[in-house]
């Protein structure tokens, strides 16, 4: 097998020529990526209280949640691209195909819903149902915070060493202010705000850092 620093994998692999049909597969798998999301809500819902409310997903405070994932952004989201670049200049991560480079006019709303669908998609489950339900059976605080973002680490280690050890601290630190504030919905937005950076400001990094952000023989 080639080195870490010389293999690549896609994110967000573009429409091919039958454009239309594309897309809508694109669109439906970005949908239905989101059943774990609901099931999580679902199985978060008691009388007195909605799965929602109980993880704190509502617009109740919606400016202050902007306010705090946007600090999340600069805490976690820029160091953590500085990682990848490193360990991409180290040849210990993975070349990650953020976006297709041959955008047309439908990419930036998939990527949109595909940052959109990653971040309700790992900090509903991965913090707010799991930090529920391990609480329920008696685990600690820094247990819990430290199990799940070793998983959250761990899932993305197909990516690279920088990948890994990027993630397991963005859980880390999630997993904090989410015991702190009692909310996912900060988390979300800082998880699609750094998703939305690194996917449409990909093709941009790519022709300006090509050793660093472009595929091989690209």
């Amino acid at each position: 097998r080639a080195p870490l620093g010389d293999q690549q994998t896609s994110l967000n692999p573009g429409a091919g020529a039958t454009a239309f049909w594309d897309v809508l597969e694109q669109v439906l798998g970005y949908l239905f990526g989101l059943a774990p999301v609901a099931l999580a809500v679902y199985l978060l819902w008691e009388p007195a209280a909605s799965g929602f409310r109980k993880i704190g997903l509502t617009f109740e405070r919606f400016g202050r949640d902007v306010g705090g994932g946007l600090l999340l952004v600069a805490v976690i989201g820029v160091p953590g691209l500085g990682l990848y670049a490193l360990g991409r200049t180290l040849g210990i991560t993975v070349q990650v195909d953020a976006s297709p480079l041959d955008s047309s006019w439908w990419t930036i709303p998939l990527l949109l819903l595909a940052a959109l669908r990653a971040g309700l998609l790992e900090e509903v489950v991965m913090v707010g149902y799991l930090f529920d339900r391990l609480r329920r059976l008696g685990w600690g605080t820094w247990t819990i915070i430290l199990s799940t973002a070793g998983l959250r680490g761990a899932y993305h280690a197909y990516q690279g060493f920088g990948p890994l050890i990027g993630n397991a601290a963005m859980g880390i630190v999630f997993g904090w202010v989410y015991h702190r504030w009692g909310r996912v919905m900060p988390l979300v937005i800082a998880h699609v705000v750094i998703d939305v950076i690194a996917f449409v400001g990909y093709p941009l990094a790519a022709a300006w850092w090509p050793g660093v952000f472009a595929p091989p023989g690209g």
